[in-house]
């Protein structure tokens, strides 16, 4: 009967949304759109030129209705995209587990799932999520892992990994002879951020060539399959079979199990962190399965954001130069530091409203639901829409985030921002650019990220000055967004 009704209700152009407040419609088929509203095989590698298509004839001159959009597709229960930070908080607010909440909407993670497992906090809903949930809480939470004692050697190792990192950097610069050298950033990041989580974090072993050459390009190559097979999956069943493909990907699930197996193998001595687990797991097969996903996530997440922050910093000099004396003289990135390097801090929470790594959240209604918003307006979710919130343009959106409230435009990237919203007595809590999500589900890794991210930078600004190579840096997206260029800049010495 549904499928019928929302037949009848696509011909007749009824909104299925009730309320005070009402989405407006986006048509299948029009002109002067990047591509079609829906992904497929042309378009599915360019995700936000499919958001910027929901929007592309959006002209009534209610802001409500141009920042919230819905699309019907063949007797589908609607798409719902929204752009607008009051529907996006109130929605993640009423994200859940009980009755009537919304839930996370699966399908554009089946592709992973396939690959790390359908028990995983990322994947999971309902009870399995919630049990996911508090086994992440304790080892991740922000009491645990700034617990002072605990801390001071957690973030010594931490920066110890960095700064010999950088040193080998340094040492090649020396040795070239050149004053500038030219380098994508990003390649040097993400062995990084995978070493830090391996040996640091779980405590395990494993040599930096070898993450290098082996574990990163792998899982590079398998967060690329999971995109593909969530997008169509028969199809890229048929490519690797003719392409002979398939022992390629073997490789790669091979070595995300054996990189598994070294996080795993410090759990019975209790090293790095996982005194913080044990005696919490049940189910064996759900740890790994998260492991899989922190493995994944410290790869492709904070290298993200570390990558954009760099991008950032580099196409502004003085900015820059502002941040270097801010922390030139920390030697220790404990949380008190930390809090005293104001601009650090203000470029990175810019760098996740301007440029969030996670730049969408999948929802879907489970029942018919009345959603609350701030300003005591009520908006009708039909049972079974398909919701995204896209973070991306919430975070541009001029009217929240742009010179009338911040006093810079919301597409520019101006840690000052935050000194005007703080002026403004616009707090965190009523303006947030929703970096690590929010509600229920927030991320769990949000303290550790914050913290590696800083380090990373911190350190990389401490040892060279740097220049983007392009003077625009456009955006690519597949899980996570990154510089399209991969962080391509000129860096010397200091």
């Amino acid at each position: 009967m549904s499928f019928f009704k929302n037949i009848w209700q696509q011909i007749m152009g009824v909104n299925p949304f009730n309320g005070d407040v009402l989405p407006s419609r986006v048509h299948l088929f029009e002109r002067g759109r990047p591509c079609l509203p829906f992904p497929h095989l042309l378009n599915y590698k360019t995700p936000l030129l499919i958001f910027d298509a929901f929007y592309a004839n959006a002209k009534s001159q209610d802001l409500f209705e141009r920042d919230n959009r819905y699309l019907y597709v063949m007797g589908m229960p609607p798409v719902l995209l929204t752009r607008d930070p009051a529907v996006i908080k109130s929605i993640l607010l009423a994200t859940g587990d009980k009755p009537g909440q919304f839930d996370r909407d699966t399908s554009p993670m089946a592709g992973i799932a396939r690959v790390t497992g359908v028990n995983s906090l990322l994947y999971a809903n309902g009870k399995l999520w919630r049990k996911q949930k508090q086994m992440s809480a304790r080892p991740f939470g922000r009491g645990t892992l700034f617990q002072p004692e605990e801390f001071h050697e957690f973030e010594k190792t931490f920066r110890a990994t960095i700064e010999k990192r950088l040193t080998v950097l340094r040492d090649a610069q020396n040795m070239s002879k050149e004053k500038v050298s030219r380098i994508e950033i990003e390649q040097e990041i993400q062995p990084i951020m995978l070493e830090m989580l391996v040996n640091n974090f779980f405590g395990g072993s494993v040599e930096y060539t070898e993450l290098r050459e082996r574990y990163v390009p792998a899982l590079l190559a398998l967060i690329d399959y999971m995109i593909t097979d969530t997008v169509a999956p028969n199809l890229s069943a048929i490519h690797r079979l003719m392409t002979g493909k398939n022992a390629a990907l073997q490789e790669w699930r091979t070595a995300l199990e054996d990189l598994t197996d070294i996080a795993l193998a410090g759990r019975d001595k209790k090293s790095g962190h996982w005194k913080n687990f044990t005696g919490m797991v049940e189910d064996e097969e759900a740890l790994r399965s998260n492991v899989r996903v922190f493995l994944a996530g410290a790869l492709e997440a904070t290298t993200s954001f570390a990558a954009w922050a760099l991008s950032h910093l580099a196409q502004q000099p003085e900015l820059q130069e502002e941040v270097f004396g801010e922390i030139k003289d920390m030697n220790v990135y404990d949380p008190e530091s930390l809090a005293e390097a104001k601009l650090l801090n203000q470029c990175m929470d810019e760098t996740l409203r301007l440029t969030p790594s996670l730049y969408f959240f999948p929802r879907k209604a489970t029942a018919d639901t009345w959603l609350k918003l701030d300003d005591t307006k009520k908006l009708m979710i039909p049972k079974g829409t398909t919701i995204r919130l896209d973070i991306w343009n919430a975070n541009r959106n001029e009217f929240f985030w742009g010179k009338d409230v911040s006093g810079y435009p919301a597409d520019s990237f101006a840690p000052a921002r935050w000194d005007v919203l703080a002026n403004e007595g616009i707090s965190r809590k009523n303006l947030m650019h929703f970096g690590f999500g929010y509600g229920a589900r927030v991320c769990p890794g949000q303290f550790l990220g914050m913290l590696e991210v800083g380090l990373v930078v911190g350190a990389f600004i401490k040892v060279f000055r740097f220049r983007a190579a392009n003077k625009a840096t456009v955006a690519r997206a597949g899980v996570t967004t990154k510089p399209g260029d991969n962080t391509l800049l000129d860096i010397e010495l200091r």
